[in-house]
Formats: structure tokens, C-alpha cells, sequence
């Protein structure tokens, strides 16, 4: 069975769109370089038209993909760089997610953005490293930030057949991840639907983006000791809240894992949306960067901003010691 790379799986989606629906087409600064390897190949085969290379702006190149969208095609275009999506908030959350709303449904913007390579990576630097997905989750902007080459295909398949604007999130460090796949399973996911990647009693693991990676790993090495569920959302707006409901019925203990700033960031939305809604027997933790954290350019003070897999297990560990405290603090009390 053939391996399927992250980055290869993005490339053969867009390939395979632009080949299905000749509204397809991409821009971007670089891409027919392909130096983020996602265009590989796409210029030879569809050329400069579809294949679209532009100048250094950012908010131009936005604000073309809207108006391409409003007539009847369906851009895409590629960040390579995280920060760069903060340029274009505007256009992106107060332009292109609202025309549909504002004309009463009659104007759609089918675009995606899709950045290609997006967190901390070593050496990256202060302004390269960032995880700017909570800033369109707030604007209630669709955004997706797979974990698995085939949650990779058929989300970005999804965004770009979606009426809307979708902002697809690769991780760098997911960028490397390979899986055995049979191409012909190569399908479409549905926006707002989680993935269990491991089943579990005691505790869901929310990961998001590469930390499902992490948090498999860490769920296999407290094996014997804890039973972690590691819980994917894939789509992180529109959220698979059910799902997650459905999970914390069984487990009753949540723990968090993203590699954004902790204030206001997607997990403690998760967190607060559980805490008010569902099922917990224990107060639920995460993990994330620390508040106001700014990556710079020292390699090992960058590596301290990072979320672990020591942390994640620390407060996996933490969440079921909570019920054992109660339980001898009752038992002490009569």
C-alpha cells in the first residue's frame, strides 16, 4: 500500500480539484516556484492562468480572491507563512465571510486560504512561528486544521467546494507525517466532524493539529495506568461539539492541547463550552503556550514555549488524581 505524505496529500487535493472544476485555481506569492511544494507540479499541467503568481500584497491578493469568488470562481490561496493571515483579517473576517449574510444570501466567496506551513518550527523565528487559527474562530470564519494526510485531502477537498471562505491550517510539524493509504479512499470529510484516533475510559485527550500526534503518543506510554481517549476535531469552527459531548458521557475528564497563546485561545473555549454543558467529574486542564508568549530567536527558550508530551501527560495525571483527592477527602469527613 502507497504512503501518503501531509504535504503530498495537499498537492493530489488541489490537483484533483482543479482537474474536477475548472473555477479552480490558485495564487499566491511563489507558488509557481512550488517552494512550499502544495503547487508542485500544477503549473506544468494547468498553467499560468490557473496557476496564478502575484506580487507582494498580501491584502491585494485577498481582496482579488473575493472578487474572483463573487464572479463565479473558486480561488485559493496559499499563505506560506502563518503571520501573513493576520495582514489579511480584515479582508478575510469583515469582507469575504460576511457578503453572503449582508446580501441576504444572494453573493457567495467560495475562497480558501490555506497556509501551508503554520506554528513553531526551531529556527523559525519570532515572526514566522505563530498560530493565529483563534483569531478566525472568534470571527466565526470556517477553519479547519487537519492533523493526518487523509484528513488533510478531504478537508481541503471540503473547503474548496465550500460556498464560504475556509481557513485550511496545515502544522509544520505535521508537514512530514505519512500514512498508508489506498487512493481510491481518498474522500471528502465533512466540516464540524471530529475524529476519535484512539478510544479511551478515563480521560479525552482534545489534540488539535499536530498535538493528535503527541497525545497518541503519550496515551500509548501511560497505557496500563490510564485509558486516554484522543479526540481530533479537525474542524475547529464549526466545532463537532455532539461528539465531544458524546466522548466526556464515557471518560467525564477533559484535557486540552493547543499550540496557541493560552488567553481567549480555542482551548479554553473548548473548556468553557464543556464546563457549561457537559458531563465532568473534574475540573478540566490544557495545555498551550503561555500567556502573551512571543516566540523569538533563542532555540532553547523557544523549546520552553512549547506544549509537551511531559505536560500533557502531567495533567492527564493531574485530572484523575482530582476524583481520588475527593474521594478520600468524603470518606475522611465521615
Amino acid at each position: 500500500m502507497p504512503k501518503l505524505s501531509y504535504l503530498k496529500a495537499l498537492n493530489r487535493a488541489l490537483g484533483d480539484e482543479m482537474e474536477r472544476d475548472e473555477s479552480v485555481f490558485v495564487l499566491g506569492e511563489d507558488v509557481n516556484e512550488a517552494i512550499t511544494f502544495v503547487t508542485a507540479g500544477l503549473l506544468a499541467k494547468f498553467g499560468p492562468d490557473r496557476i496564478v503568481e502575484t506580487p507582494l500584497s498580501e491584502q491585494a491578493v485577498a481582496n482579488v480572491a473575493t472578487g474572483a469568488a463573487l464572479a463565479g470562481r473558486r480561488p485559493v490561496v496559499e499563505f506560506a507563512i502563518p503571520f501573513l493571515l493576520q495582514l489579511v483579517l480584515e479582508q478575510v473576517a469583515n469582507q469575504a465571510n460576511k457578503f453572503s449574510v449582508m446580501s441576504g444570501g444572494q453573493a457567495r466567496v467560495p475562497v480558501t486560504y490555506l497556509v501551508s506551513s503554520a506554528g513553531w518550527r526551531p529556527g523559525w523565528g519570532g515572526q514566522h512561528s505563530d498560530q493565529p487559527h483563534g483569531l478566525f474562530v472568534h470571527s466565526g470564519v470556517k477553519t479547519v486544521m487537519p492533523a493526518t494526510p487523509t484528513d488533510a485531502y478531504g478537508l481541503l477537498v471540503t473547503a474548496i467546494r465550500d460556498d464560504d471562505p475556509v481557513v485550511f491550517i496545515a502544522p509544520r510539524i505535521a508537514l512530514d507525517v505519512r500514512e498508508d493509504v489506498d487512493y481510491a479512499d481518498l474522500v471528502p470529510v465533512p466540516l464540524g466532524s471530529a475524529r476519535i484516533h484512539r478510544p479511551g475510559g478515563d480521560v479525552t485527550v482534545v489534540a488539535i493539529g499536530h498535538h493528535v500526534h503527541d497525545a497518541l503518543a503519550v496515551a500509548k506510554a501511560l497505557d496500563g495506568e490510564v485509558s486516554v481517549e484522543v479526540f481530533d476535531p479537525r474542524s475547529l469552527y464549526p466545532f463537532d461539539w455532539a461528539a465531544l459531548s458524546e466522548s466526556l458521557s464515557r471518560t467525564g475528564r477533559l484535557v486540552v492541547i493547543d499550540d496557541a497563546n493560552r488567553s481567549c485561545g480555542v482551548a479554553a473555549e473548548i473548556m468553557a463550552t464543556a464546563a457549561e454543558e457537559m458531563r465532568l467529574v473534574a475540573p478540566p486542564r490544557r495545555i498551550t503556550r503561555p500567556d502573551g508568549a512571543v516566540v523569538g530567536c533563542n532555540p532553547d527558550l523557544d523549546v520552553v514555549l512549547q506544549p509537551s508530551r511531559e505536560q500533557l501527560a502531567a495533567a492527564i495525571r493531574q485530572v484523575m488524581k482530582f476524583e481520588a483527592a475527593q474521594t478520600f477527602r468524603r470518606s475522611a469527613s465521615t
